[in-house]
């Protein structure tokens, strides 16, 4: 199936302009194709990512992953975590289990499109072309957001708007062959 759309615009392309610092994962590269692990249909495992250059001033990170070329009219959110400490530098493989692996505490999983509060892997239709996931963590100027668990990533997205000091973006792609 190759749904003859285009390709949606990078959403963080869009959003006012901000400080950015580094993004990286021992899995994958940024626009290289994301390990199968890390896929909705294998162990849905999110990825190890490390993150430096955060400006001083960062007093929480909201990590994300987001994919822009779902079939909807508004993407899909595979991950939304809030609240990670300042002083965190990375995250490990599998941290994104529900109930929150391995987080850094007091880290909050919101609700993803498929309904849970973990990682949900990458899962674009068969046959379609490689999506896009987007990993992002975001620097903000606030240590609390007044997020509780019901938050939708959209609502967090617009309530941390304001507080973005910096961002550091990390894409992988991966496509399910028919």
């Amino acid at each position: 199936m190759n749904l003859q759309r285009p390709i949606a615009p990078d959403p963080y392309e869009l959003l006012p302009s901000t400080g950015s610092f580094e993004l990286t994962s021992p899995g994958f590269s940024d626009g290289e194709d994301l390990p199968e692990k890390h896929s909705f249909g294998a162990e849905n495992l999110s990825p190890a990512l490390a993150w430096s250059g955060a400006p001083a001033g960062t007093k929480q990170y909201v990590l994300s992953c987001y994919d822009p070329d779902a079939p909807t009219p508004s993407g899909f959110w595979h991950w939304f975590v809030a609240g990670i400490p300042a002083e965190a530098t990375s995250v490990e493989e599998g941290a994104g289990h529900i109930g929150g692996g391995s987080l850094p505490r007091p880290a909050l999983q919101l609700k993803n499109d498929f309904g849970t509060r973990d990682f949900g892997g990458a899962a674009p239709p068969p046959g379609d072309r490689a999506h896009r996931y987007m990993f992002a963590v975001h620097a903000l100027d606030v240590a609390d957001l007044g997020l509780d668990a019901d938050t939708s990533p959209a609502k967090a997205s617009f309530a941390m708007l304001e507080h973005v000091i910096a961002r550091a973006t990390l894409t992988g792609m991966f496509a399910v062959q028919d």
